[in-house]
């Protein structure tokens, strides 16, 4: 994606045919397709009309409205998988001629759907609208001397808009956590998942509308131009946040070129580090797990942080587990390339000497970097220098330590004893979460359905007036009297 802050817009309309999901036309609908930035003006207008209905909605209305998404889904299975088939042959088409063929098996499986695929589509969608209904919750309630009520209560957020290049189970997930948190939607995909999102985008619309949700309430922008995410980022006066789905290269354009509150976006190093006072197999399997269970996660590990006290007994065979296995890079101190440097002679995959940019590094992918520590102060040094941090690990049997740890690192997620991979909304007891966030603002961690929430105080009174008041008490206390 470009990141350059001039979009360029056709003045003329394109003179061909083609379908375009628009709020003031059917789903499937033929029309003659219009510049994107017309296009999108038309959609955050019907959006932001939808914002005071779609707040008013009970949440049995929203409920419903998920239930029969999942029905429409589960009904149109074949439909999606035969879409789907399009986006990956056209994937195919488009990397026709690399030599890398490793890498065009990758992208075609990342592409790809199964009837399993659906059906967790189906069962996110329900899982979701089983869960607490966030909007009216009493955060706090205190009275004052004079009488009042003071309370806060959650409410909606407004016109989320969501740049995702993600799976179509993240727009579902996108999609669902908007609606049942009383929220309006705007979301781009990927157009790696084109005719995918439209046959979804189609079931979507349908089930809304018969479930009684609000034109424009959740909208899927059915324009593959890099104009539409471009449009839609920098859209300030039409959306109250956004949230950027994807890697770094999409998070850079949404930091720099977005013009309201950047909601979470997945952005922030990944540490781990092991104590000298450890149980070996312990920190083994939270280490490969951290890295191995979901290499392109936000949240997978990114720097190892050992104490060269247990450097030596962990890191050998963990090392070549990771190298040999499971096919990960890494890239190591001098430290950890002169423990391993034996490993060139035995005709074992080496690890490569990480220069420092490489501390700096969100992977998202089969690479990491690995450094031994002197101390405890060290690692927290290490982590402090190197950040934001996304998700912090300690491994240890000390009590001490792991309190200090959690205490003193900066991080959305601190986890001891655990793998990085449960910084997730479904692990906490959230439910579900739209992103991972390391930022200061609003919330930080999962992003689930309280995170789709602001606040509004609601104060109950029985005449309490700021004093001095304008109206003498006299003349006050006349009125008074006269009242029947």
């Amino acid at each position: 994606m470009s990141s350059s802050g001039d979009v360029a817009i056709a003045p003329r309309l394109v003179p061909i045919l083609r379908i375009v999901h628009s709020p003031d036309h059917q789903v499937g609908e033929k029309m003659v397709e219009v510049p994107v930035k017309l296009y999108l003006d038309k959609v955050l207008k019907t959006a932001r009309e939808a914002v005071r209905p779609t707040s008013l909605l009970t949440g049995p209305v929203r409920d419903n409205a998920l239930r029969s998404v999942a029905a429409a889904i589960a009904e149109a299975e074949e439909a999606i998988l035969a879409a789907n088939e399009k986006d990956v042959d056209a994937v195919g088409k488009s990397m026709t001629g690399y030599e890398n063929r490793e890498r065009v098996r990758d992208a075609v499986a990342r592409i790809r759907m199964t009837a399993d695929d659906v059906k967790a589509l189906v069962d996110r969608l329900h899982h979701i609208a089983d869960l607490p209904d966030p909007l009216g919750d009493v955060l706090g309630r205190h009275d004052e001397p004079n009488g009042l009520q003071v309370s806060r209560v959650r409410v909606p957020i407004g016109v989320i808009g969501i740049v995702s290049e993600l799976s179509p189970l993240e727009t579902i997930d996108a999609l669902a956590l908007c609606l049942k948190s009383g929220n309006v939607c705007v979301f781009r995909g990927s157009p790696d998942w084109t005719f995918t999102q439209q046959v979804i985008a189609a079931g979507l619309a349908t089930a809304m509308a018969n479930a009684g949700i609000p034109r424009g309430a959740c909208t899927i922008i059915d324009r593959p131009e890099k104009e539409a995410a471009l449009e839609l980022i920098k859209s300030g006066k039409a959306l109250d946040a956004i949230i950027p789905r994807g890697g770094a290269g999409l998070r850079k354009v949404v930091q720099e070129q977005a013009k309201m509150p950047i909601l979470c976006h997945d952005g922030g190093i990944t540490h781990i580090y092991i104590d000298d006072d450890v149980e070996i197999p312990l920190a083994q399997n939270i280490v490969v797990n951290s890295k191995v269970q979901n290499p392109s996660a936000p949240n997978s590990l990114d720097t190892l942080l050992v104490h060269q006290g247990i450097a030596r007994p962990l890191l050998s065979a963990l090392i070549l587990r990771l190298l040999d296995e499971f096919k990960i890079d890494i890239y190591g101190c001098p430290k950890t390339v002169s423990l391993m440097g034996q490993m060139l002679m035995t005709g074992h995959k080496a690890v490569k000497p990480a220069q420092e940019a490489d501390w700096n590094k969100q992977f998202q992918g089969p690479t990491m970097a690995i450094k031994m520590v002197p101390s405890f102060d060290e690692a927290l040094a290490h982590i402090a220098q190197h950040g934001p941090s996304h998700t912090c690990v300690i491994v240890t049997k000390s009590y001490d330590s792991a309190m200090r740890f959690s205490k003193e690192v900066d991080a959305g997620s601190v986890l001891v004893n655990a793998s990085s991979r449960l910084n997730a909304g479904d692990s906490l007891g959230f439910g579900a979460d739209i992103g991972l966030s390391s930022t200061r603002h609003h919330a930080r961690g999962p992003i689930g359905l309280n995170q789709l929430t602001c606040e509004k105080y609601v104060v109950f009174g029985s005449g309490q007036l700021r004093h001095p008041h304008p109206v003498p008490l006299a003349y006050e206390d006349a009125i008074m009297l006269k009242r029947p």
